[in-house]
């Protein structure tokens, strides 16, 4: 895409956080929002926020995890725009304190039923109608830092689990979008000024109801000091023109990417050490 203006944007997620962030740089770009949340009062005050900015903007209240409410999502959606042009699988939930072997089963199916079925439902909403329409468009799915590396003594194995999830995901929506005229990114941001470990107050019943969640300090500390939702929006904007895979708008963690992919090299190095004494098991055929 090289011209957003006049265009339609889904945003899942969009009542709050980088949503919200995302919303507001889309309608400073000319683009009309279908804002899609759980939390119906914090998402129309997210609307009346941006309506006077000259685009039109609805809101649709519905829950990501749940596959069918996406799907009459969507059909609301089409009833109103007539073709959906950048959808953005943002929405998301925080985790974290709990080591892997303690969290409950419930919380499990919480956090990739959002992070994780939250995108898959997306797709599988609001892809097929943008394939069909042939005025082109661009999916963004939002991951994490925390989806490329894992930050020792966090506990938040279940998040990055979903997040290193939506990488992956990503990556192989591009391959198999790259003969469309549909471009795929995947957004991965440090910290960012959000209430991301507030959400607990919005938990459905069928995981558990609603619930506190107090992040550890240092890591409440670093989101208060984080990025601006808004200019993560306006980075995930240059993304879709440039057509951009990767979004990282967070130079520092370079470092941390390349200490990881240090580590994946040296796993190389000692596997080159041990085949000799392995042999015939490491002598088969190339995948």
């Amino acid at each position: 895409m090289d011209e957003l203006s006049g265009k339609t944007a889904v945003i899942t997620g969009a009542a709050s956080g980088i949503g919200a962030g995302m919303a507001e740089a889309f309608a400073e770009a000319g683009v009309s929002l279908a804002l899609l949340d759980l939390d119906e009062e914090r998402l129309r005050r997210a609307a009346d926020r941006l309506s006077p900015g000259g685009v039109e903007v609805r809101c649709f209240v519905a829950d990501v995890s749940d596959r069918d409410a996406m799907k009459r999502a969507a059909a609301q959606v089409a009833d109103v725009f007539p073709a959906v042009h950048i959808l953005c699988n943002n929405a998301g939930v925080g985790y974290t304190g709990v080591p892997l072997d303690r969290v409950p089963d419930a919380d499990w199916d919480w956090v990739l039923g959002v992070n994780l079925m939250g995108v898959v439902n997306g797709l599988q909403a609001f892809l097929p109608a943008m394939l069909a329409h042939g005025e082109g468009g661009h999916v963004v799915n939002t991951a994490s830092i925390g989806g490329h590396h894992v930050m020792p003594g966090w506990c938040y194995g279940v998040y990055t689990t979903s997040k290193f999830a939506v990488v992956g995901l990503s990556e192989a929506l591009a391959g198999d979008l790259a003969d469309s005229n549909i471009g795929v990114s995947v957004l991965c941001p440090a910290a960012v000024d959000t209430a991301i470990y507030d959400v607990g107050r919005n938990r459905p019943a069928r995981f558990g109801g609603s619930f506190d969640q107090a992040p550890d300090p240092k890591l409440a500390a670093a989101l208060k000091d984080g990025m601006k939702p808004v200019e993560v929006g306006r980075w995930t904007i240059r993304a879709i023109l440039d057509g951009q895979l990767y979004i990282f708008p967070h130079p520092h963690t370079r470092d941390l990417i390349a200490r990881r992919h240090g580590r994946l090299m040296a796993a190389y190095d000692w596997a080159a050490q041990v085949a000799p004494e392995i042999g015939a098991a490491t002598s088969g055929g190339r995948p």
